[in-house]
């Protein structure tokens, strides 16, 4: 048996504190100022809590090893489960060309280029993220607004933009699975927080995002639209959130922000020739004009149709207690570890959810989705195993981050942490989101914020007091905030729209939106701590 200590070295926790924290400072300073590539300052990172967990906490070597490998696991299971089957009905799609028939779909809807960017940016781009997530929403977005008519610098910045409110939900939800498993909180409690926090930024992004795109025209002109856009995702975000599924709030909110914007008459008239002229600096793609068959829309539309009819069977008491039926649960080997009180900590056990889980779901919409594309079965086996390879640097990033995180959660490294940033009292609730912020703005991941910072946020919880639901929210609400200005995104939004170098120039551009929103989403938590906010909470 292991047992966790606070302060292991020299019995001092400032001191325990600052050798805690190395693995995460060697992570941060690799990716940030090194710019090693993210696999490799997250093996590194690994190795280093590691040797912190065995020299310095005195945990035994074979359950540091064990720790290390149960978090793998978890990060290929279900994380990487959901992001892999995600993408592969994408990649279908685009072999299919009902991509390009959904892209022209979208250009028919209205020829005002603010409010295209609100559907392809926001709506659907937040479709992509529930999907697929990991910088594929700004990867494609960016490419359909520029095919759209514009200017590659204005569409990659709208697309950073746009890519903040569903982020926490992003990807089936992986970022809050991650947090609910990595600090041991139940998932309805963390999504529920969430699901108070970020819908606020719903109602201000759609205004941001017609101002970026036509200054104080736009915004005088289409803010009845982007109001309307706004409020819709964020009322669906919030139900879905709090009341059906963490894994379907980002796609209830992207269908609802676009069927309120379609409804609204403003945002179906024709846009002054001023207005297109001044903004659209590009030239549109020939093929927008090309009409498609209605029976091909309607198949291109399918694939996300039968994600949102299977998750939400799965949400039927009787389905949902069938499919947990097939969940197992595993005394994980080599591992025993309790906390500083002698309870047994949750890394014990391991639970696999085989059925009951968001990739296994996406899987089967995907094998249906093939079924309706027409996609024969070698080739969407091909498709399946093209998106591994797609995604093998993304995986070992993920797997090592969770090895990562894994180890110094059980160890004891982020309890350290967590009892010596208490220190902040209540000024903690205030810079929470500042600490997932930073986390994403290095690792490009609310996934990977959540897994390093998630256990620390709750441990300086409960030593301040407040509410460790509360704070893990928090990590992951500002870590969206992150997104924008992560260099893993800027150099996709680069090299999508041919702005290869660039990078910089868009940082410029996007910063001042983060910083401002992250002090938002900053007062928000602080309000939500005290009674000011605090009816929000549930």
């Amino acid at each position: 048996m292991y047992v966790q200590e606070l302060e292991p070295v020299a019995d001092s926790l400032g001191l325990s504190a600052l050798v805690a924290a190395l693995p995460l400072v060697i992570v941060l300073v690799l990716l940030g100022g090194v710019r090693l590539k993210a696999y490799w300052a997250g093996l590194t990172g690994l190795l280093a809590a590691a040797l912190v967990a065995w020299l310095a906490y005195g945990m035994p070597l074979e359950q540091t090893v064990s720790s290390a490998a149960q978090g793998a696991v978890f990060g290929l299971f279900p994380i990487l489960w959901i992001v892999v089957n995600a993408l592969w009905v994408y990649r279908m799609t685009v072999r299919t060309r009902h991509f390009d028939i959904l892209r022209r779909s979208f250009g028919r809807l209205s020829d005002d280029p603010r409010i295209q960017a609100l559907v392809v940016a926001f709506c659907f781009g937040a479709l992509l993220e529930a999907l697929a997530g990991f910088g594929a929403p700004v990867a494609i977005c960016s490419v359909m607004l520029v095919a759209l008519g514009f200017d590659p610098v204005r569409a990659a910045v709208v697309a950073l933009v746009a890519n903040t409110a569903p982020v926490a939900f992003g990807a089936m939800g992986t970022p809050v699975v991650t947090l609910a498993q990595v600090t041991g909180l139940p998932l309805d409690s963390v999504a529920s927080v969430v699901g108070r926090q970020t819908p606020l930024l719903a109602l201000v992004v759609p205004l941001v995002l017609v101002g970026l795109v036509d200054g104080r025209r736009g915004l005088r002109e289409t803010w009845v639209p982007a109001m309307a856009c706004g409020l819709a995702f964020a009322a669906a975000q919030f139900a879905a959130s709090n009341y059906v599924s963490a894994q379907l709030a980002d796609i209830a909110a992207a269908l609802a922000g676009a069927g309120a914007l379609v409804a609204v008459p403003q945002a179906r008239r024709p846009a002054p020739e001023l207005v297109r002229a001044s903004v659209l600096t590009g030239v549109p793609s020939e093929d927008l004009a090309e009409e498609d068959p209605r029976r091909e829309v309607l198949r291109a539309y399918a694939p996300y149709a039968l994600i949102v009819a299977i998750f939400s069977i799965a949400q039927i008491p009787a389905v949902k207690d069938w499919l947990a039926g097939a969940t197992r649960m595993y005394d994980w080997p080599f591992l025993n570890v309790v906390n500083p009180d002698g309870k047994p900590v949750g890394g014990n056990v391991f639970t696999w959810p085989i059925v009951a889980t968001g990739g296994t779901l996406v899987l089967i919409a995907g094998v249906c989705t093939a079924f309706v594309l027409g996609v024969h079965a070698r080739v969407a086996v091909r498709e399946w195993a093209a998106t591994v390879h797609e995604l093998r640097f993304a995986i070992l990033t993920v797997t090592s981050v969770l090895a990562l995180a894994y180890v110094m959660n059980l160890s004891g490294q982020a309890a350290t942490i967590g009892h010596f940033v208490a220190a902040a009292g209540a000024g903690l609730a205030f810079l929470s989101p500042v600490l997932g912020w930073f986390g994403v703005a290095v690792s490009g991941s609310d996934t990977s914020s959540n897994a390093l910072f998630g256990a620390l946020q709750v441990s300086a919880a409960h030593e301040s007091g407040l509410s460790p639901e509360l704070l893990a929210a928090a990590n992951s609400s500002g870590g969206v905030l992150g997104k924008m200005i992560s260099p893993q995104n800027l150099t996709i939004a680069c090299a999508a729209v041919g702005l290869e170098g660039r990078e910089g120039d868009l940082l410029r551009k996007v910063l001042p939106w983060s910083v401002g929103l992250l002090l938002v989403m900053c007062l928000i938590v602080a309000g939500q701590s005290s009674a000011v906010l605090g009816w929000m909470l549930p």
